[in-house]
């Protein structure tokens, strides 16, 4: 991290959160965004990054890591239900691959855990660095979150 200007890769298939994030935390945060998992891995293996925004669900992303085969077996055959659920799960996809490709850049996750703490629990101890926040983090907590992250304080 240069000064207090961290470089945050914001994954996510819209814009809203590089949009919102850019309107009230540019100055101290350099975001950039990659719009699936695979363009994700490609910008990490290309840049250095202090800290990664990564959205839960992708709806929009027309490439979804994951077996959608595998999952359309386990359901039945319903390949909405399995593609429903790598795009409710993407961003637990894409974190994995982010840690299977030799990624150990902290993690800040736009996601409600505090429903399913043992599942973030499950999350943090495979995939650490690993941090949560919710939908209604206001900018200053976001701003913090990703902050105290890149400069690897504990959540």
């Amino acid at each position: 991290m240069t000064g207090t200007r961290a470089r945050v890769l914001v994954i996510e298939d819209g814009h809203e959160y590089t949009t919102t994030l850019g309107r009230f935390l540019a100055p101290a945060l350099d975001l950039q965004r990659a719009g699936d998992g695979p363009s994700a891995l490609e910008r990490l293996a290309q840049e250095r990054w202090d800290v990664i925004f990564l959205d839960m669900r992708f709806d929009r992303a027309s490439v979804l890591l994951g077996d959608l085969d595998e999952l359309s077996a386990r359901f039945a055959g319903d390949v909405g239900r399995a593609r429903r659920t790598l795009e409710d799960n993407q961003g637990a996809y894409i974190l994995a691959a982010l840690r299977e490709a030799g990624c150990t850049v902290p993690v800040v996750m736009s996601y409600d855990f505090d429903g399913e703490p043992r599942r973030f629990q499950n999350l943090a101890r495979r995939y650490g660095p690993l941090r949560y926040l919710t939908d209604t983090a206001g900018p200053a907590e976001i701003r913090a979150a990703l902050l105290d992250a890149a400069r690897g304080e504990p959540a």
